[in-house]
């Protein structure tokens, strides 16, 4: 006689079965004509016919085979009975995407059809399947990197996937490796521009997203609405510098939206890359931004993450800008945890995002800072390449300068800690600014 746990075990791998067979079958336009037969039949089949004949603690092998069979045969003519048919198998690579010769993503690189066919029939417990993953970067061919993740499993179910695409982009970065947060500001020092000659303004912005509700790419309507719940009642514990107030997108007045236009503040829909990630749908709703009265700290709700926080002044007190992005941190983190959640994060990847070149720290540490004569440099990118720093137009990325006014922020997201980044930002802007005094001096610039 079997023991009852493997009978129990059976009888797992039998419901199972047969409820992934309901479910693909839910999924297709026939289910709605066949909802209310496929409750009853579902509701009857495991309390009436597996539950009885699972009675008693131990079932000999032959009975155990003879219910084994009577049930798949039950099964096969439930599924008739609702049409549902046998899934025809598809050739070898049938479903693969098509890129274009001009399509340089970091998608196309590492998608083979060897990994396709791997990971195309795997789907996170949020229901994100590698289809869902990739459409962004099938959808727009211009893309740099093409895939984002729905969740945080997607991390772990398309592993072969990401972790080859993270590895690229991150410089190296392997499966094996760890990634460790440091939030203390004490350990940051300097100031690249003390006499406020150079550098216009600071700013530095991290992702957060709570563990056990989707990302933005593979959220449902409901979980969205969870996120924008707790973060607002986060928002409205802030006190301090950091009271202020969260203006929805949905119900906003046309003066908050003009004024938030004025301020630079207000995110769009109008992103294509996002749009086919998904991250667009049933757009306005359960998204906003909140801002402090001095306009000096700001937090974006449901755009391509959960939270983009973001802290930002004028001038170039990098070490100010990063305990008021910290205090802030802390504050919405405090709410997070009363409402019983958590960030989501592990020792590999550090902060999960949606987009895989954000994880780690999700940090961007950024000036505008006024770089005329360096910028014209036939040296500036190589500089800024040894600096571990990247350079853009004031307006974001492949952006024309305005004045010699740049952006310069820190390349890196993985593998460093936010101290290191912020200090990285701040030691490669002082020496871009000490390149422009001695070239605006017509002398050489110093080496780098």
């Amino acid at each position: 006689q079997r023991p009852p746990c493997e009978l129990a075990t059976s009888r797992g791998f039998l419901e199972t079965r047969m409820f992934s067979r309901f479910a693909r079958f839910a999924a297709s336009g026939a289910s709605r004509a066949f909802s209310s037969k496929f409750s009853t039949v579902a509701t009857a089949f495991t309390a009436g016919t597996i539950g009885a004949a699972c009675i008693g603690t131990a079932v000999s092998e032959d009975s155990t085979f003879t219910l084994l069979l009577d049930i798949s045969e039950r099964v096969k003519r439930i599924e008739k009975n609702l049409g549902i048919r046998p899934t025809r198998k598809e050739a070898f690579g049938a479903g693969f995407p098509a890129f274009t010769a001009k399509n340089h993503s970091l998608l196309k690189k590492h998608l083979t059809v060897e990994v396709y066919e791997q990971l195309k029939d795997r789907v996170t417990p949020n229901g994100f399947t590698l289809e869902r993953a990739i459409q962004s970067g099938v959808d727009n061919q211009d893309s740099g990197v093409g895939l984002y993740a729905g969740d945080e499993e997607t991390y772990t179910v398309f592993a072969p996937l990401f972790d080859s695409l993270i590895e690229d982009y991150h410089g190296g970065y392997k499966p094996t490796d760890r990634h460790v947060s440091d939030l203390d500001v004490t350990k940051v020092t300097g100031n690249p521009d003390p006499t406020g000659e150079y550098v216009v303004s600071t700013r530095i912005r991290v992702g957060r997203n709570i563990r056990g509700l989707g990302l933005p790419p593979g959220t449902t309507r409901s979980q969205r609405r969870e996120v924008e719940k707790i973060v607002v009642k986060g928002f409205q514990s802030l006190d301090g510098e950091l009271k202020g107030k969260y203006f929805p997108l949905g119900s906003m007045t046309e003066a908050e939206r003009k004024q938030l236009v004025e301020d630079h503040f207000l995110f769009k829909k109008g992103d294509r890359f996002l749009e086919s990630a998904g991250a667009n749908r049933d757009w306005p709703e359960s998204r906003g931004i909140f801002h402090n009265e001095k306009k000096t700290f700001l937090v974006w709700v449901n755009e391509e993450d959960q939270m983009r926080i973001i802290s930002m002044q004028s001038g170039g007190d990098a070490k100010q800008v990063f305990q008021r992005l910290v205090d802030g941190i802390a504050a919405v983190e405090q709410q997070v945890k009363a409402a019983g959640y958590e960030f989501a994060y592990n020792d590999h990847l550090g902060f999960i995002h949606s987009c895989p070149t954000n994880c780690g720290t999700g940090m961007r540490a950024s000036v505008h800072v006024k770089l005329p004569n360096a910028s014209k440099h036939p040296d500036f990118q190589k500089w800024c390449d040894k600096l571990r720093l990247q350079p853009r137009g004031i307006h974001g990325e492949h952006s024309e300068t305005e004045g010699g006014v740049y952006d310069i922020s820190n390349k890196e997201r993985l593998g460093k800690s936010e101290v290191q980044l912020v200090q990285t930002m701040i030691d490669g802007v002082s020496a871009l600014i000490a390149a422009e005094k001695a070239l605006a001096a017509g002398k050489p610039a110093p080496k780098i």
